[in-house]
């Protein structure tokens, strides 16, 4: 064994070097695509002045006469983070050639490693080459050539080279990729920042499905270049086969775009636009789309999809952060229609709802601020965009502030809440016997604050106590129109302000129970909230507390209201219990059951409301409903989870979800049924049933099949279905979906349709269409 430092052992220099410097050689070779070459390391490695190398032998030799350098068996060298293994390395000091052989191994720092059996190069590095190499990345791609060869320090050959990627490879050495690309000769150029292809072919399962005689691309050191990007295909029923073939401008290190003209063939010419430009702090993005239709005809009849021959959009998305805890943004869209970007299913542009918004927020260690506008565009096919219309435009202000010193020995905070809404249209809409005002005509302010104090106690025998009070007041400017037919006393002044005080007390009182494998928790819940009755109760613009449900989730909330244009007013109880146990073996148990009692004052669930939120829904009587929840978990994969509302009377099914779900090596399935009971008052008429499912197979490794469906069990039909199959082991993913969708509103252009992804890791993605299925995250 020797050891030395660079400036005294020249061949133990050179010997090292030049392993690192043939890691250089091939490091950058593996075939790159679209700028995603791996890294080409400088000729010379960065070496600090201090390292040391070890070098190990068998056998050392110093031949005098021929002035060779001799490590022989076992060879093993250490130096500055490169490790080179070989069964010899020579070293020629008249010629200032390097040669190693026998099963060549080097590691470098970065983790990548490479293999030969046979390396020869000068002992300025500027020429070398290597046979039968092999090169083993850390991103776990691999490349193989007959030999690897550097010509004028400046240029790298590999002959005869393979390259792949091969992740299963790391646990599977057996595992071979499905693709590969093969080429006579690459040529990487440091000069031109150039990697040149000859005769290459792209092969899928061993055989060739691309030639190219030559292809140049950038190398790693650029990071972005013009040039045209991957295809992309869609095909849809009323569009048809739509072909992409996207074209990329690199303007400026902060400024892009990108051209993506569509040939549809039902269609005609679609033309989409998108420019980006960075700041120190942010992105700003601008798209643009238009077409002018061949075929409008092709729509339903009375939509906007069919009365319009040109249609367009532009969009933009800003984020920025202008500190740590400060950010601004938006996301806007102008059409020239309300469905020309989901007809044509532009990306993140497609929703059934695309909210226009503008934000400031910022968030602190105790405190949160929160301020936006929105516009919310409906898209649908309605020529007279009614349902836009009757959408709110609406700005927001919520703040929370949590003050950071103990109050009376408790927990201080103040919640405040503006919101501003106008609207060109009434949202009115009879079912049955029930009208509901779901939004008033004309424009409402409201400005919200409320205090809220709580403390925890623990008193002997481990009752836990938390007794709270809270106060909250409101503003109102009333500038609505007043809702013609309402049962209920509706506001008319100008404006309102209203008020509600509350003193609550919580009680818990957990009991732990433990045997030889399990452990169980069982706590009895007990609150009272005593308040006075709820001011102008169903009088005033309810815009935010429209959505309610009463299940076993806000049972123990003290104001069960959605949002804040409701206030839950009247002393009330809530009373339950709830459970979680643990057993060694994985299984394990939750539930939640209760009810809750009105004790006094008047019932807000009971009283009027423009969209009739508190009928039927469980509270309105002075006992509600029972509601419950209770899941298990199976040490196999399979839970099964479950939530129901029923009759205080009768015990009858009011509500229900019951969701089942497995969850295995190679099957996985959900099944949720939802029954909702006819609740007339608030505008079902009729009992509703749903059943949705979802599942996915893998009959083979990486091979696998999946579908999802919703049926309506009242009416007998399919809601959705969809099927699809995959291939994915990482480097390789293809899909292939279908889906339909039975839109009995026609607010949807096309009915069924299929997608397809083709990706190849560290070349690229080709989609055709959509390829997520309903049901599938």
């Amino acid at each position: 064994m020797a050891a030395g430092d660079r400036k005294t052992n020249r061949w133990l220099k050179a010997a090292l070097l030049a392993g690192a410097a043939m890691c250089a050689i091939v490091s950058g070779s593996a075939l790159p695509a679209q700028a995603q070459a791996p890294n080409i390391g400088a000729m010379e490695p960065n070496l600090p002045d201090d390292a040391k190398l070890l070098l190990a032998a068998n056998e050392l030799v110093y031949n005098n006469d021929t002035d060779k350098v001799i490590a022989r068996g076992a060879v093993q060298i250490n130096y500055g983070g490169y490790k080179l293994v070989a069964r010899q390395v020579e070293y020629d000091q008249k010629t200032g050639r390097l040669r190693a052989v026998g099963n060549i191994e080097l590691i470098e720092p970065t983790g990548n490693r490479v293999y030969g059996d046979e390396m020869d190069l000068s002992d300025d590095f500027a020429n070398g080459f290597i046979n039968a190499l092999r090169i083993e990345t850390t991103d776990l791609t691999k490349l193989a050539a007959n030999s690897g060869e550097r010509v004028n320090g400046e240029e790298l050959i590999l002959n005869h080279a393979v390259y792949t990627a091969c992740t299963p490879c790391a646990t599977n050495p057996t595992h071979r990729s499905l693709w590969e690309i093969k080429a006579e000769r690459v040529v990487q150029n440091g000069r031109t920042h150039t990697i040149r292809l000859e005769k290459a072919r792209f092969e899928m399962f061993g055989k060739p499905i691309a030639y190219i005689p030559v292809l140049e691309m950038p190398d790693h050191t650029v990071k972005r270049k013009t040039g045209f990007l991957f295809p992309q295909f869609n095909y849809a029923q009323k569009l048809g086969l739509g072909i992409t073939t996207p074209y990329y401008f690199a303007l400026a290190p902060d400024m892009d775009a990108t051209v993506s003209p569509t040939i549809l063939t039902r269609q005609g010419f679609l033309a989409e636009v998108e420019f980006r430009k960075r700041f120190h702090n942010g992105l700003v993005t601008l798209r643009a789309a238009g077409i002018n239709q061949w075929n409008p005809s092709s729509f339903d009849e009375n939509t906007s999809d069919r009365r319009d021959g040109f249609r367009g959009m532009v969009a933009s998305e800003g984020q920025f952060r202008i500190n740590p805890r400060w950010t601004f943004g938006w996301d806007v869209m102008l059409q020239s229609d309300n469905n020309f970007s989901r007809t044509y299913e532009l990306d993140g542009l497609k929703d059934r709802i695309h909210t226009n918004q503008g934000y400031l927020t910022g968030l602190g260690r105790r405190n949160s601020f929160d301020l936006r506008a929105f516009y919310f565009d409906v898209q649908d096919a309605d020529p007279d965009s009614k349902l836009e219309r009757q959408q709110a435009i609406a700005q927001t202000l919520d703040h929370e502030y949590i003050v950071p010193q103990p109050v009376l020995g408790g927990e201080l905070s103040i919640t405040t809440n503006v919101t501003n809404i106008q609207r060109d249209l009434a949202d009115f809409y009879s079912l049955g016997a029930s009208d509901r005002f779901r939004g008033l005509e004309g424009g409402t302010t409201r400005l919200t604050s409320e205090l809220e104090w709580k403390r925890q106690f623990i008193v002997p025998g481990g009752l836990v106590l938390t007794p709270m009070l809270a106060a909250r007041g409101d503003l109102h400017r009333l500038d609505m129109t007043a809702p013609a037919g309402y049962a209920g006393s509706y506001n008319t002044d100008d404006s309102a302000t209203r008020t509600m005080l509350t003193a609550g007390l919580e009680a818990r009182y957990p009991i732990l129970a433990t045997t030889a494998n399990s452990t169980h928790l069982f706590e009895p819940i007990a609150q009272i909230y005593a308040r006075p009755s709820e001011d102008y109760a169903g009088g005033l613009p309810n815009e935010d507390a429209q959505s309610f449900v009463f299940d076993a989730t806000n049972l123990f909330e003290r104001d069960k209201f959605s949002g804040f244009d409701r206030i839950e007013g009247g002393t009330r109880a809530n009373v339950g219990m709830r459970y979680t146990g643990t057993f060694d073996n994985g299984l394990r148990l939750r539930s939640i059951v209760g009810q809750s009692f009105h004790l006094g004052g008047v019932n807000s669930f009971a009283t009027d409301d423009l969209v009739n939120a508190g009928a039927n829904s469980g509270l309105e009587t002075d006992a509600s409903d029972y509601v419950s929840m209770a899941g298990i978990d199976l040490p196999n994969g399979l839970s099964l989870a479950s939530s129901a509302r029923l009759d205080k009377d009768d015990l009858s099914v009011r509500r229900s979800d019951t969701s089942l779900r497995f969850d295995g090596a190679r099957f996985e399935t959900e099944i949720t049924y939802t029954r909702i009971a006819a609740q007339p008052d608030y505008g079902l008429t009729r009992n509703a049933s749903e059943i949705q499912t979802a599942a996915a197979f893998k009959f083979r490794d990486y091979w696998s099949v999946f579908g999802s469906l919703t049926y309506d069990l009242r009416s007998h039909s399919l809601s959705r279905n969809g099927v699809g199959f995959s291939y994915d082991d990482r480097d390789t993913v293809f899909s292939i979906v279908y889906e339909q969708t039975r839109d009995k509103s026609n607010s949807t252009a096309n009915d069924w349709s299929i997608g397809a992804r083709l990706m190849f890791r560290t070349l690229g993605d080709v989609r055709v269409g959509d390829t997520t299925l309903t049901g599938f995250e």
